[in-house]
């Protein structure tokens, strides 16, 4: 039995002893200013941001901050063993439950729990004291919110249970016949497809906290199906490790297996029972699935050869700072689906459960990561990328008390996932001078050093060796294993031209560079037995023509599926514009340039911009707003052969992808209707796409994205706000600011428009759209009932309108069903 506990009494206020508190309304408590929040909870983003703060994690606030969280346990549960699990608290917390004191953690990313049997008050008021201490907040070279930014539950089990920390499944495909598990026989299966058998690995650990000995037995479910049963004795106080394996026959293929296409997940359900009448069951979903990596052939899923199409992704999702709501990164994943990825590194930590369990359901394949430091600080920018000096805070200072537990909690808490196929257990570890260096090298240039200071590139006998990374790439590689010995380690790499040369490869499965794909051809060379992949990689298209061109390339990680906070290069901005999204969710037009290159779904889409701001070729909006004959660059993005361009029906000629990988051309502005047509040459359908000139009216509209959300009092509701003319085109060439109000049964939380030079708060309810665009979201006060959400211009003496035209307000109506 779970518990969630989602609310809780919080504030930044110094609060001596909040451990001892016993009072149930704490509105008023001795003046500190506690308040009523929902959980998970990232405060920074509550509070105004500040050039005062920190750029490298989004100019931001810190603190200390103190949560007390309510829990009535029944009488009736007694004699349960009762676990508090905390998913994630960002950072250096300590906990208390009933005045006693638990126990405390530093990682701000790993999952912890504590046993708190002797704690709980049952039938009377409990109370959870945490404290959070993030003072030092320039500890990361990007975002990472404060507070209980996971979900908090109490886990309530019998006396004789499983540990649920302990849990781990596995189960692979086997091909009988003459070539058992050959090639040719996995494809005739596919990659989504079943096969003869399934080994299926199961580990359990039962805990007998009676007093008096117990028979015991255990049964394992596959969606209801009993696959394995085994009896046994535990002594009283007794623990035991039961590791089972089962060759379950699938002859029937009744068994489906997990991939990309098609994500089919299992119920694995334990169940123990003693003869005493205890009883203790969990659940989670799992999925058959096999993959790995070949030095010479790449990336395989069920006998397949696969290319990961893959992107690095932060945990914040804009406004929500890293308390994320299940169903927002839901929304998010369907557009990245939609693109084309099939791959999510988790950058450069772990992240939320919900993001693994989505990735197992709309398949996505992970490449989970643990560290971007170990013992050796990193550079953390404060004052803007690269200007220095720098600080020196950061996880460095816990890894020696801590790594080895949170590499346990890492591998254990994910190692059930079928979407799972690689541990990370650091980014850049080797980044020149930051702080490793070597005598080879008189002088380092890191991927990201632009600005640097010459002096700061020069080899420095003072600082530490890069050779000492092989000492810890063996430790940390060998506690990996010590949890999972199925899936790859790895490590992503951002100096391989010294790494490979002192020996950082030799304890790794797999090699991971980042932005070094000049190396790739002679590392292979080198290292036949290491298979290779991009870990992390730029836009060009160049890039990804290494990988579909060399066979033993596994894939790449894109810089970023989505724009982040934080790793900002100078006040006003507040995060990273790397991503092919914003902060809102909303496609970029390297979003569709991305998908020409990685979806097999036919389109086109067209994206221009004046000819005189185009200095990267990256900025391309779906504006056709100009001066008349002013020279615009225009770009098509398709996964077709053949784009042809027309300007009110008249053709400006076909092209054909380009050495950039686009369709391009340069045209003299004119208004009206400028389409792009491509034809599908097998089926002869043909996509088109235009961009209109509008007119000066402006119409605000309005989306509700999670139409039928399961409603609760937390659930929280996605609206997309759109500025369109009187005739429904889309206006994102001029940005009005608007004020949102919320009527019924919702409130208001906050706005994201994208826009991260806007440094006005996210809780506030005027923002200004940024290219046109604004997504609201609104959090439900119960199951039933209406809820209204009216977006009209902040300004209504003016209409809001830069451009001095009309605007026209919206009102959304839906009910607490998302209806």
């Amino acid at each position: 039995m779970e518990l969630i506990l989602n609310k809780a009494w919080f504030t930044l206020d110094k609060t001596e002893d909040a451990w001892s508190i016993r009072t149930e309304d704490l509105s008023d408590y001795e003046g500190s200013h506690f308040r009523q929040v929902f959980l998970p909870h990232d405060w920074a983003l509550e509070y105004p941001f500040s050039k005062e703060y920190s750029s490298g994690t989004g100019y931001v606030r810190g603190g200390t901050g103190y949560y007390r969280i309510p829990a009535d346990i029944p009488e009736d549960l007694k004699d349960s063993d009762i676990t508090l699990i905390f998913e994630g608290v960002y950072k250096r917390c300590r906990v208390w439950m009933n005045q006693y004191y638990l126990g405390d953690h530093a990682n701000g990313y790993t999952s912890f729990s504590f046993d708190v049997s002797h704690a709980i008050l049952f039938g009377k008021p409990n109370y959870i004291t945490v404290e959070v201490n993030h003072e030092d907040i320039s500890d990361s070279r990007w975002y990472t919110g404060s507070g209980i930014e996971r979900p908090v539950k109490l886990l309530i089990q019998p006396k004789v249970h499983e540990k649920f920390s302990e849990r781990a499944f596995s189960a692979v495909p086997v091909y009988d016949g003459p070539g058992r598990g050959s090639d040719s026989e996995k494809k005739d299966s596919g990659a989504s497809g079943s096969s003869d058998s399934v080994n299926i690995r199961i580990n359990h650990v039962l805990v007998n906290n009676t007093s008096y000995e117990e028979t015991v037995n255990v049964r394992d479910f596959l969606d209801g199906k009993l696959i394995s049963e085994r009896t046994l004795k535990l002594s009283a106080g007794e623990e035991t490790f039961l590791d089972t394996g089962i060759e379950k026959n699938n002859k029937d293929r009744a068994l489906r297996l997990w991939s990309p296409e098609t994500p089919v997940l299992y119920e694995w359900k334990s169940v123990v029972t003693t003869d005493t009448g205890l009883k203790d069951e969990l659940t989670e979903k799992v999925g058959i699935t096999e993959t790995h990596f070949d030095p010479d052939k790449g990336f395989f899923c069920n006998g397949i050869p696969m290319k990961l199409k893959g992107v690095c992704l932060h945990e914040d999702c804009g406004s929500f700072g890293n308390a994320v709501p299940k169903n927002v990164w839901e929304s998010r994943l369907k557009l990245l689906k939609e693109m084309g990825v099939n791959t999510i590194r988790m950058s450069h930590n772990p992240h939320s459960n919900c993001l693994y369990e989505l990735c197992d359901e709309m398949g996505f394949f992970v490449i989970d990561e643990i560290f971007d430091e170990w013992e050796g600080p990193k550079n953390k920018w404060w004052q803007g990328h690269n200007v220095y000096p720098p600080r020196h805070q950061g996880y460095y200072l816990d890894y020696p008390l801590w790594h080895e537990k949170d590499i346990e909690s890492f591998v254990k808490s994910r190692r059930s996932h079928p979407s799972v196929i690689l541990w990370s257990i650091g980014n850049e570890i080797d980044y020149p001078n930051d702080p490793y260096c070597h005598r080879s090298f008189s002088q380092m240039t890191g991927n990201n050093d632009a600005g640097k200071p010459a002096a700061e590139r020069m080899y420095d006998e003072k600082k530490p060796d890069a050779v000492r990374l092989k000492t810890l790439i063996k430790e940390l590689s060998g506690l990996v294993r010590k949890y999972d010995c199925i899936r790859p380690v790895t490590l992503a790499f951002a100096f391989p031209e010294l790494s490979s040369k002192i020996g950082l490869f030799e304890d790794l499965d797999v090699i991971g560079y980042n932005y070094k794909e000049q190396y790739y051809e002679q590392d292979h060379k080198l290292f036949p037995d290491k298979p290779i992949f991009g870990s992390e990689n730029g836009h060009e298209y160049s890039q990804w023509r290494y990988v579909l061109d060399n066979e033993f390339i596994s894939g790449q990680c894109l810089w970023t599926g989505i724009d982040y906070l934080g790793e900002t290069k100078l006040w006003p901005e507040r995060g990273s514009h790397a991503g092919h999204m914003t902060t809102a969710g909303i496609p970029k037009a390297e979003y569709y340039f991305r998908k020409s290159l990685f979806s097999d779904e036919p389109f086109v889409k067209l994206a221009a911009m004046k000819a005189s701001e185009n200095k990267t070729g990256y900025g391309f909006s779906f504006s056709w707003n100009h001066k008349d004959g002013e020279l615009i660059d225009v770009e098509a993005y398709s996964n077709l052969p053949e784009v042809e361009l027309f300007l009110n029906e008249k053709s400006l000629g076909i092209r054909k992808r380009d050495e950039r990988g686009r369709f391009s051309w340069q045209v003299p502005f004119e208004a009206g209707t400028l389409k792009a047509v491509a034809a599908d040459g097998p089926s002869g359908k043909e996509y088109s796409d235009s961009l209109i000139t509008h007119g000066d009216e402006t119409v605000i509209r309005t989306q509700l994205i999670d139409r039928g959300l399961k409603a609760d009092e937390n659930s929280v509701y996605q609206i997309l706000v759109t500025l369109a003319d009187g005739n429904g085109n889309p206006v994102c060439d001029r940005d009005i600011e608007l004020c949102a109000q919320i009527e019924g049964e919702a409130v208001f939380l906050h706005m994201d428009s994208g826009d991260l030079s806007d440094t006005t708060p996210y809780t506030e309810k005027i923002r200004r759209t940024y290219e046109g665009n604004l997504m609201l979201y609104v959090r439900s006060t119960g199951v039933t009932g209406d809820i209204s959400a009216e977006l009209k211009p902040a300004d209504c003496s003016t209409g809001g309108d830069p451009a001095g035209g009309k605007v026209s307000g919206c009102k959304l109506c839906f009910s607490s069903d998302g209806v």
